[in-house]
């Protein structure tokens, strides 16, 4: 069972179907129309459909907009709102820029990006180190933002572990060791990463991410190899390191988290610090997930954002049932 983890209101989210949906790269299923947007950090790769109420959805570490397909799917696509998913610079298709990004930089990218497509106001769903990003959106670009959805955020054990690499080893050693590892290897990682694939070890190592690694569509491990940018990651630890999450609580807008028992990047106690720290959040923790929720457990990840405080108008696609989808898999 899931569990809603919230002092203000309560919630049952049922149990899904484990991983249920491939990723996919078409983005005519949801009249998507793909467009490079001129930024400040260079020029960025832009998937959007107009409509009311927009989504913006923000890809985490290894991850770019097609990690956000399973989502779209049990969504119905989100019906007919309108849709922005975004690669941030040097990730997915979009070039790395001249100068890594911290977050004040990703913020302005996104705002960019949202006055070239005339859009004034989203949703902001972010996964890992998406999450973060939305969450510096709502305090620096508040008239921007409705609500905030953290989907597996790597939220205060990230920080606390980038700002503290010894005790981040007995805090959150995934973590810790991914950039311990990252900053030996940086660049090489990517060729270690596709050759242990070739041989057919991608599983094994992708195991610790996810809680079911064999029920995973091939699509999603092809993924997880090609998105991982080793730099990108060692310079999000280093933003995260330095950056004062009490800024956090000037955000004013309804805020829904969604995390994974068995994140390994994240902690379940992040839950109940986030609702220290954020004035109106709502926290849902799911069972039998990892760090990829809206990969995972997408229809459970659409269920949580529909609900109080959360992304408006995906309940009716929340309650539909899916056709086609999988029965749950054990691995």
């Amino acid at each position: 069972m899931h569990n809603v983890d919230d002092r203000q209101r309560r919630d049952v989210v049922a149990a899904t179907a484990y991983a249920p949906f491939p990723l996919t790269s078409d983005p005519g299923a949801w009249s998507l129309t793909r467009s490079v947007v001129a930024t400040s950090s260079g020029p960025v790769v832009v998937h959007a459909r107009p409509g009311d109420r927009p989504v913006l959805l923000l890809h985490g570490v290894a991850g770019s907009w097609t990690t956000w397909t399973p989502l779209l799917r049990a969504a119905h696509g989100f019906g007919d709102r309108g849709l922005v998913l975004v690669d941030l610079p040097g990730w997915g298709s979009s070039p790395a820029p001249a100068i890594p990004l911290d977050v004040d930089d990703a913020a302005r990218v996104l705002t960019e990006v949202l006055d070239a497509l005339g859009v004034t106001t989203v949703d902001v769903v972010g996964h890992s180190m998406g999450a973060f990003i939305a969450l510096h959106l709502g305090v620096v670009a508040p008239e921007r933002v409705r609500s905030i959805g953290i989907v597996s955020g790597t939220t205060l054990a990230a920080v606390h572990a980038a700002r503290h690499p010894l005790r981040g080893l007995l805090s959150l050693p995934a973590f810790a060791l991914l950039r311990a590892g990252l900053a030996v290897t940086r660049g090489a990682a990517v060729s270690m990463l596709r050759g242990l694939a070739r041989v057919g070890l991608l599983r094994l190592l992708a195991a610790p991410v996810f809680t079911h690694v064999r029920a995973l569509d091939r699509s999603v491990l092809d993924a997880f190899v090609d998105e991982f940018r080793p730099l990108g990651f060692l310079g999000a630890a280093s933003a995260a390191a330095s950056y004062d999450t009490d800024r956090w609580r000037t955000i004013r807008c309804p805020v829904t988290a969604v995390a994974g028992r068995d994140d390994v990047f994240a902690r379940v106690d992040d839950l109940a610090a986030l609702i220290r720290v954020l004035p109106h959040v709502r926290t849902v923790l799911l069972d039998d997930c990892g760090h990829f929720a809206h990969v995972e457990h997408p229809q459970a990840v659409v269920d949580a954002l529909a609900g109080p405080g959360g992304v408006s108008g995906t309940a009716a696609a929340s309650r539909t049932p899916q056709a086609g989808a999988a029965p749950a898999r054990t691995s």
